[in-house]
């Protein structure tokens, strides 16, 4: 009796082994888990069944150690990169190489040129060939020689009339010889009969242009007006300004060529 039901028992243990194994060999695909039925019925109960709980103990979803893929051989199996031989880098260098001077060379002249033209339209410039701006000494000779120039020419005292003449000679040239006499001819008219003595002081002036032998200065003067002519001398004051051309002759003095009052009266 013991031993059918020994024999019961058995074949019921199988039975369950069977049907798990079964369970999990039809598991999904994906997976990848894959757990052959035991090749022996006639085994040990025991061990059976111990086969039968090591394969339930796989999870699913999960690759076997032996399953997962091998980054070594993925990485063996890498296409390699292409590279330039040392010849091709050689030959590419080769061809550049003329082609980047070029290149400077043309950049170079570009702007040697621009240089140039730069240069060029600097000397051109009004402003460029102002000498005033340059150079002290020539424009303290300037307005130095054109203050002592218009005190001598715009004084008149009547009773020296030669030394008026004698101022414009000295200092005048060009058709600022005849603005001067224009300007004087009311002062001469009445000198003599007012015994008229005008002073003229030269007290500000300032270059405004030295281009070579030329020049313009402006100036501000001061002019005192005395007639002596009654029983109490009357004096009158007055302020001018105006500017004036002057030209530098071989001896190096500077004349007054044109004279400029703005429109106004002498």
């Amino acid at each position: 009796m013991s031993t059918t039901r020994h024999l019961v028992n058995r074949q019921r243990r199988l039975a369950q082994a069977e049907a798990a194994a079964r369970t999990i060999t039809e598991a999904p695909s994906r997976s990848g888990v894959t757990i052959s039925k035991s090749p022996s019925v006639n085994g040990s109960s025991e061990g059976e069944a111990g086969s039968a709980r090591d394969a339930a103990r796989v999870p699913r979803g999960r690759l076997s150690p032996r399953s997962r893929p091998s980054r070594a051989r993925s990485t063996e199996t890498a296409a390699p990169r292409p590279t330039r031989s040392a010849g091709a880098l050689r030959r590419l260098l080769r061809v550049r190489a003329p082609v980047a001077l070029c290149v400077l060379v043309v950049l170079l002249g570009a702007f040697g040129a621009l240089a140039l033209v730069r240069a060029g339209s600097l000397r051109s410039d009004p402003a460029a060939r102002n000498v005033a701006l340059t150079d002290p000494a020539r424009t303290s000779e300037v307005k130095g020689q054109t203050e002592k120039a218009v005190a001598a020419l715009f004084s008149y005292s009547y009773a020296d009339a030669a030394a008026a003449d004698k101022a414009a000679s000295t200092w005048l040239t060009g058709k600022a010889v005849q603005q001067h006499h224009d300007m004087l001819t009311a002062v001469r008219a009445q000198a003599k009969e007012q015994k008229l003595v005008l002073t003229t002081t030269a007290t500000e002036s300032g270059v405004e242009m030295i281009d070579g032998s030329r020049a313009r200065v402006l100036v501000y003067a001061d002019q005192s007006s005395t007639r002596t002519a009654g029983k109490k001398p009357e004096t009158t004051y007055a302020a001018a300004m105006f500017a004036v051309d002057v030209v530098r002759r071989d001896g190096g003095a500077w004349q007054i060529s044109g004279i400029d009052t703005f429109g106004q009266g002498s």
